[in-house]
């Protein structure tokens, strides 16, 4: 069976881009490695965070390189970045400062704990720390 090594990439729709990417590079310091009026990719460690302008029909996209097939979603999504923590608090004061709201806190059974916030398209974020899975 060939392996699979990690996520890559995660993918979230918004319905205003410029918005979306002001609050993920505000709020979490994120930086552009690749974009257009589409879409923003940003660094996360290893990963990349995906922001897509929701469309109502989304096309194919056909470059030089290939064809990406046409995807899209709708609705609130969860994801969760990881975070130390010992940076945990400092997270918590900078959601305040920033203007956002804390949903939800839970202190998992492997000792871990996380924080729920909405981002503009009310997508479920979550800082989570090492604790929350066996893995993690």
């Amino acid at each position: 069976m060939p392996t699979i090594s990690g996520i890559l990439e995660t993918a979230l729709h918004v319905d205003d881009l410029e918005r979306s990417a002001r609050f993920y590079e505000d709020v979490f310091g994120l930086r552009v490695i690749a974009g257009d009026t589409r879409f923003r990719a940003y660094s996360v460690g290893r990963q990349v965070l995906l922001l897509f302008l929701r469309e109502e029909n989304p096309q194919p996209f056909v470059s030089s390189g290939g064809t990406i097939p046409s995807h899209g979603s709708s609705g609130e999504i969860h994801f969760a970045f990881s975070i130390e923590r010992s940076e945990l608090a400092a997270w918590e004061k900078r959601f305040v400062r920033c203007g956002v709201e804390i949903e939800g806190r839970v202190t998992w059974q492997l000792g871990g704990e996380s924080i729920y916030f909405r981002d503009p398209d009310r997508h479920l974020g979550e800082l989570a720390t090492r604790g929350t899975w066996s893995i993690y």
